[in-house]
């Protein structure tokens, strides 16, 4: 029995939080989400302007929106005739959402960054395929002997770093085709 007495207040009081979540939701979505907005060109002696209001859209007119009315009684109906109202709507929940998986996909994005700047520097080894080519015998000389190749281990990321490698191997001797002897490659 005094087990029961606790649970009740907190399942009150968790139905009450859900109503008055549901409560300001719709209270915010009536003044954050809908506006009718009026806008109204020069009249007369009255410079225009922009009004806006949270109203149904049924009632976006100028008479519900405009106020205090710039214009005395009988030029009320000219006035509005001139103004153009506009019911707007937007859902805030779909930009807050929208914007917070951009927010999560850039600070992941940045903390792969991070890791990638701390860890390269521990994984990179000195290496005979980074040493910069000179000419074809000293080329020849310097590559690694199959034996040697075969030492390495077969781990996923020594692999990766051997086609990166590879690749960089590459890129030189394509600069020096180009630069150094004026030639393109077929």
């Amino acid at each position: 029995m005094l087990y029961i007495r606790p649970l009740y207040t907190v399942i009150t009081t968790v139905i009450a939080l859900c109503l008055l979540h549901e409560v300001v939701v719709v209270q915010a979505k009536s003044f954050e989400d809908v506006r009718c907005k009026c806008i109204c060109p020069p009249y007369r002696n009255i410079s225009g302007n922009v009004y806006n209001r949270n109203v149904t859209q049924k009632d976006c007119n100028c008479l519900h929106v405009v106020d205090p009315m710039p214009v005395p009684g009988h030029d009320v109906e000219a006035y509005c005739l001139l103004c153009e109202c506009k019911y707007e709507e937007r859902s805030s929940n779909t930009i807050k959402v929208t914007i917070i998986i951009y927010l999560g996909v850039v600070g992941a994005l940045l903390l792969y960054m991070l890791f990638l700047l701390l860890v390269d520097p521990l994984i990179r080894k000195k290496d005979p395929y980074t040493q910069p080519l000179h000419n074809e015998e000293d080329s020849e000389e310097m590559r690694p002997r199959p034996e040697a190749a075969a030492s390495r281990g077969n781990t996923v990321l020594e692999r990766v770093e051997g086609a990166q490698q590879r690749w960089k191997k590459q890129v030189q001797e394509q600069r020096k085709t180009v630069f150094d002897r004026h030639k393109l490659l077929s």
